[in-house]
């Protein structure tokens, strides 16, 4: 289990626990779950150009991935924000569609893309990885401050002087950019509900920002080491172990918060919000 390809699956899934746990952290808070569903599944669209035409799809997915993001922001400025990126998801899964129809070649990458090739990390993607997340942590250490206020206060924020579309439009590239580095990995479809379902769990256990976010890091990398040891011993899909964590996760989380509501009131987000972003 920890020998071989699988050294290469430890080290890559446990990069992409701590990007997921940190930039869905902010997702969660900033109620973009949906932004975090659309983007990825729009770079599989610009992932099966790229092998149609014959070049990386990492770069392929990073064009669509940022195409999408700067899309959904600059459109949800004038329109709800719904449903523009509705409408992008739709586009861009229809030229993806009409990407596979082109080529004659490309199932097994499909397949790959969507559900990702967690067991099969090869030595080479290593250093890509492991630069491109300490690229989305350093982007998410820049702008938490503003992040922050804007997520909760965005009022006092603006201010402050903190422009809430030029933030949003930083925060979908910082998206972007995680998916470009995740998706050939755990798949567009794993990575949504990667960081989603630990980021929501870590909300509901505290109302500290920086405690959730720690917390968000550290059940993303349980679910992810208890997904992959499952996997191996079983035979059975990584996909299967990290959706279904995730919903456990949060489901767990939600129990917590309703005990705890039950108990006593707890302290309102906002206020530590406020204290962080002083």
């Amino acid at each position: 289990m920890f020998s071989g390809f699988m050294v290469n699956a430890w080290l890559v899934a446990s990069i992409v626990a701590v990007v997921a746990g940190v930039v869905g952290f902010f997702t969660v808070l900033r109620g973009s779950a949906f932004v975090a569903h659309a983007i990825p599944n729009g770079s599989f669209a610009g992932a099966a150009a790229a092998s149609l035409i014959g070049v990386s799809t990492l770069l392929g997915l990073g064009v669509a991935a940022a195409a999408s993001a700067l899309g959904i922001g600059w459109l949800g400025r004038r329109g709800r924000h719904d449903v523009v990126t509705a409408l992008a998801l739709v586009v861009m899964l229809g030229l993806g569609a009409l990407f596979l129809s082109l080529s004659d070649e490309y199932a097994p990458a499909v397949y790959s893309l969507l559900f990702g090739e967690i067991l099969g990390i090869s030595s080479n993607e290593l250093a890509p990885t492991a630069i491109l997340g300490a690229l989305c942590i350093l982007a998410v250490v820049a702008l938490y401050r503003p992040l922050m206020l804007s997520s909760i206060l965005p009022e006092v924020g603006e201010a402050r002087g903190v422009s809430a579309f030029a933030l949003e439009i930083c925060f979908l590239l910082v998206v972007a950019l995680a998916t470009a580095m995740t998706v050939p990995v755990v798949g567009t479809l794993l990575i949504f509900s990667l960081m989603i379902g630990a980021p929501a769990a870590a909300r509901s256990l505290t109302d500290r920002p920086s405690t959730a976010m720690a917390l968000s890091i550290a059940i993303a990398l349980i679910i992810t080491w208890i997904a992959i040891a499952s996997s191996y011993t079983t035979n059975y899909p990584v996909g299967f172990f990290v959706g279904t964590g995730s919903a456990a996760s949060y489901a767990l989380g939600r129990a917590w918060a309703a005990w705890r509501q039950h108990a006593g009131p707890a302290p309102a987000l906002a206020t530590d919000t406020a204290t962080a972003a002083r």
